[in-house]
């Protein structure tokens, strides 16, 4: 029961690391889009371009179901609740 336990842990951890890397794209994002940043800035550009080819094939098949809504991408909101979804199931398995 403790290695499920170990295990659930090491998932949740990955999971929180993949929110806060999606979060982190929105907002450099927004402040690419709104001017605030350049996207001149050579260590941003490059971080917010390492992050897109990272979260690109997680983020593709998402968009690919989803109705296309024009400027907003609602593929990163999806794929929090999802996993979300899939820790709150593992967590049930493992522990109820």
């Amino acid at each position: 029961m403790q290695a499920l336990s170990t295990v659930y842990q090491i998932i949740s951890m990955l999971t929180n690391v993949l929110v806060m890397l999606i979060i982190i794209q929105f907002i450099i994002g927004l402040l690419f889009a709104f001017n605030v940043v350049n996207r001149s800035n050579d260590f941003l550009a490059s971080f917010y371009m390492a992050i897109n080819r990272f979260l690109e094939p997680v983020l593709r098949p998402i968009r690919n179901v989803l109705p296309n809504t024009g400027a907003i991408d609602f593929s990163p909101l999806v794929l929090i609740i999802l996993l979300n979804i899939i820790l709150i199931v593992l967590g049930n398995v493992i522990y109820g």
